[in-house]
């Protein structure tokens, strides 16, 4: 499922991560990488999903979150 499908405080892991250069550099750089553990914290139609990962709480616009692959825990 894709990031934006996830539910709110739904745990899972990161399965893919999928763009061009400039994405995959910017969305790692943050700690967003393959195998990832996070929780949804806030997913709420038209608006940025708020999640929980390595003590860190990311705010994605929807667009990024669209090109991330994600299963539930």
């Amino acid at each position: 499922m894709k990031l934006t499908e996830s539910k709110t405080d739904m745990q899972g892991r990161i399965i893919s991560v999928s763009g061009d250069d400039h994405f995959m550099n910017r969305i790692t750089s943050i700690g967003i990488t393959e195998g990832t553990t996070f929780q949804t914290v806030k997913n709420d139609r038209k608006m940025p999903v708020l999640i929980y990962l390595r003590e860190t709480l990311i705010s994605l616009n929807r667009a990024d979150a669209q090109r991330i692959e994600v299963e539930t825990a």
